[in-house]
């Protein structure tokens, strides 16, 4: 209790300093940046993000001996799902799928997206496909295993628009993957980092990655952080509130 405790009260003060930090709209200078949060992160009509919701609920009520509504995240499957709407990425990869809601969101913001799910773990793989096969989302290829083993295979000659870094825990597993996706990249890449707020190792692994020569702008919305590679502008770093 004690630990859990210690734990909560972490992530409290995280979150108000990171309110303190952040900022809306008006406190972005930069033209690219502030078209994003007006037209992507604030936008309320891209789609309609409640019926998504109340879907995803029902799913998860018809399954609830196996699942639990703490394996979704509304919010950032919300992000999720305007972000790909936004930027209509064409080649989007995931690593480390956990059930796959967020897969869903990213596919769902933009259905003609091919993405590529890596999934580490094999206990939940059944309930994945059964997911992705109720939702009838087609352009989803789940790969499992060692991600250690089979992302630098497919990586291969491939170009990836958007690399979304789902389970970040080991900082060391996590700094690889991104050095490898890193030679994938193009001018108009993202790359999205989920959970850098969960700790003080997520919150190191975030300012390294945010921190690389490549990287030219950094967004951290708390929910997820957000890595672009546009060599037209200079690097800068932004907290804001979604």
């Amino acid at each position: 209790m004690l630990n859990l405790n210690k734990t909560m009260w972490f992530k409290i003060k995280l979150y108000f300093t990171f309110l303190l930090k952040s900022t809306n709209q008006h406190g972005v200078h930069s033209p690219f940046v502030y078209q994003l949060v007006t037209e992507c992160f604030y936008n309320k009509k891209i789609i309609s993000n409640i019926k998504f919701k109340k879907k995803i609920f029902s799913w998860i009520k018809k399954n609830k001996k196996i699942i639990t509504t703490s394996n979704f995240h509304p919010k950032k499957a919300e992000l999720l799902l305007k972000i790909t709407h936004y930027f209509k990425p064409k080649n989007i990869l995931e690593i480390d799928t956990s059930i796959g809601f967020e897969t869903m969101a990213l596919s769902i913001g933009n259905p003609i997206s091919k993405i590529t799910a890596f999934k580490k773990e094999t206990t939940n793989i059944a309930i994945t496909q059964n997911l992705f096969e109720d939702f009838k989302l087609e352009s989803i290829q789940l790969i499992t295993g060692d991600i250690n083993k089979t992302l630098p295979f497919y990586l291969k000659n491939k170009q990836l628009d958007l690399v979304y870094f789902n389970k970040i825990t080991s900082k060391e597993n996590t700094l690889n993957y991104f050095n490898w996706c890193l030679e994938a990249v193009h001018n108009n890449s993202i790359f999205i980092i989920n959970n850098l707020n969960n700790s003080k190792e997520t919150q190191q692994t975030w300012e390294t990655l945010k921190s690389h020569p490549k990287v030219s702008v950094s967004i951290n919305t708390y929910f997820i952080g957000v890595l672009f590679f546009r060599k037209e502008q200079e690097q800068e770093h932004f907290t804001i509130r979604v």
